[in-house]
């Protein structure tokens, strides 16, 4: 087997076990049984045969190779004109080679040697024969990782060369260097490599390198909504090809190893910058990240008040809803289901809160793909007790002897205790909101006054309460009334009628002697008048009501 030094290519070979073939004395033998040729080189296929002892050297005729027959008769490559002017035989007693210059892609086939003899049945040809490969140099860098820090990289061809042939390494498409066909980068180089066979350089292998900035994108190009699907896709130009790793940022742990990130139903959860890696075994690189903005409805809202303690009549109070939304949501607060305030506010603000802020109140998140109300938030709001009301049993006159009943009543948060009291009086008359006189007497007319407290502050309200007579009482008391005042005072008026006509007549009459009239008084009338007038005016200031 041989070489040629031509520019024009390289023998090259595969080689593969011996194939002997016998029978009766008869075979051939090729090694190879398989070769591997540039496009453009030269091949050299040999092989060694055998006959029987009858025959001799000077028995044998005719002597070729072949591919093809005609008329079911085998064709010497040297009448073919596929390969004239191409081919070459080289043969001696029991060997014999074929020699192709220049070869090409369609002498691709399988080469029989066929040898004849001038004896009956001398004559026999070597199956199966030699399969001829012929293909361009297609050289590829194989990349393998010798430690952390180093890539090792080998220039592989596609057929097994007979000789050690040169190889050209290209750093960025410039030659950096001959000779072996291996070569250490560092794993992360930005650089990229190719080789090529000495007198082949044209025909480079494609270059490897490490991968360059991923691109990152987004199967949807309009809003992502909550549950859609969502495939992020991650892809980098590198060679060898890429292996690719999703990560969330702030995350260490990666998502997928595919280059697609899918998200069969997304989540509000899965809203945030996502970035993927590409690595092979030159290096990796790491892509920008890219944010997922998931839009969803707004989730039920929570409300709460600014004060934990007890709610006091007076202070400020700020109720606060929050509700958890994309695109935010806008909210409206309701009380007792009447609409109390809509806006993008989520706070509703009591300045001076009163007792008729009380009661229940929710609130209401919206956005474009729904609403939904919170749970009832109540205000209890303390206050200290009104001023009271207070009534009595009865509209009409109290009459002596009789039931009276007070009612006091007061509008307290917490509800108020009652006390009554009596005008002038230091002790209590009485606990609860009920005070009742059983059996109405003088000594009982007077003002009274409730008293409503709890923790928050007290309020009291005055009642005045008068007794009346009953009918018997009055009849007696106006007649003893008449006698008593009333007819003293005539009396007293006759006397001084009668002076005053008696003065008259000594005026008209200073001759006529002078007549003493002598006045009586009534002592006891008098007396018995003043007191029982002083009696009927204290017993008619206990009366009054």
């Amino acid at each position: 087997m041989s070489s040629t030094a031509a520019a024009s290519g390289l023998v090259v070979f595969l080689l593969s076990v011996q194939v002997i073939q016998s029978q009766d004395g008869w075979g051939v033998t090729y090694s190879p049984t398989e070769v591997c040729a540039l496009k453009g080189s030269t091949v050299e296929i040999n092989c060694s045969y055998t006959y029987p002892s009858r025959i001799q050297h000077r028995d044998i005729r005719n002597r070729f190779w072949f591919t093809k027959k005609k008329d079911r008769e085998p064709v010497d490559l040297k009448t073919d004109s596929e390969y004239s002017g191409r081919v070459e035989y080289r043969c001696s007693e029991k060997w014999c080679s074929l020699m192709i210059r220049d070869l090409r892609e369609n002498d691709s086939a399988e080469y029989k040697f066929r040898f004849m003899t001038n004896q009956p049945g001398g004559k026999y040809t070597g199956s199966p024969g030699v399969t001829l490969s012929v293909t361009d140099p297609r050289l590829q860098v194989e990349v393998s990782r010798s430690d952390s820090t180093w890539s090792l990289m080998k220039c592989l061809i596609s057929c097994v060369l007979p000789d050690r042939p040169s190889y050209f390494w290209y750093k960025n498409g410039q030659k950096i260097n001959t000779g072996s066909s291996s070569r250490s980068v560092n794993f992360g180089s930005l650089d990229n490599y190719s080789c090529a066979l000495s007198g082949y350089e044209d025909q480079r292998s494609p270059s490897v390198y490490a991968p360059k900035l991923p691109s990152v994108s987004v199967s949807s190009s309009a809003e992502i909504v909550e549950d859609s699907s969502v495939t992020l896709t991650c892809s980098s130009d590198a060679n060898p090809a890429a292996n690719y790793t999703w990560y969330k940022e702030n995350q260490t742990r990666p998502l997928s190893e595919e280059p697609h990130l899918v998200f069969s139903s997304i989540q509000s959860s899965d809203s945030g910058q996502y970035y993927c890696r590409a690595e092979n075994l030159m290096g990796r690189k790491r892509s920008e990240s890219i944010f997922i903005d998931v839009k969803y409805a707004p989730k039920l809202p929570s409300v709460s008040v600014s004060s934990s303690a007890e709610i006091v009549e007076g202070s400020s109070v700020t109720l606060t809803c929050s509700s958890d939304a994309n695109p935010p949501a806008n909210y409206t607060w309701y009380k007792e289901n009447q609409m109390k305030l809509q806006g993008p506010e989520s706070v509703y603000r009591f300045t001076s809160i009163s007792s008729h802020d009380s009661g229940n109140y929710h609130c209401q998140s919206e956005n474009q793909y729904r609403r939904i109300n919170s749970t009832s938030l109540v205000l209890d709001v303390q206050y200290a007790p009104k001023l009271p009301s207070v009534s009595v049993s009865s509209s009409a006159e109290i009459v002596e002897g009789s039931s009276v009943t007070l009612t006091c009543s007061s509008d307290a948060n917490p509800p108020a205790n009652y006390t009554w009291y009596k005008k002038n009086e230091d002790s209590p008359k009485a606990s609860g909101q009920i005070f009742n006189i059983t059996d109405f007497r003088a000594e009982h007319s007077g003002s009274y006054y409730c008293e409503a407290q709890n923790n928050r502050g007290r309020s009291n309200s005055t009642l005045h309460l008068t007794v009346v007579a009953d009918k018997t009482t009055m009849i007696i008391r106006y007649t003893r009334w008449t006698l008593v005042v009333v007819i003293p005072i005539l009396l007293l008026l006759v006397c001084l009628w009668m002076r005053k006509k008696k003065a008259l007549s000594s005026t008209t009459e200073p001759h006529e002697p002078i007549e003493t009239v002598e006045l009586h008084s009534y002592p006891d009338y008098e007396n018995n008048s003043n007191s029982a007038a002083q009696r009927e005016d204290s017993e008619e200031q206990e009366d009054q009501v």
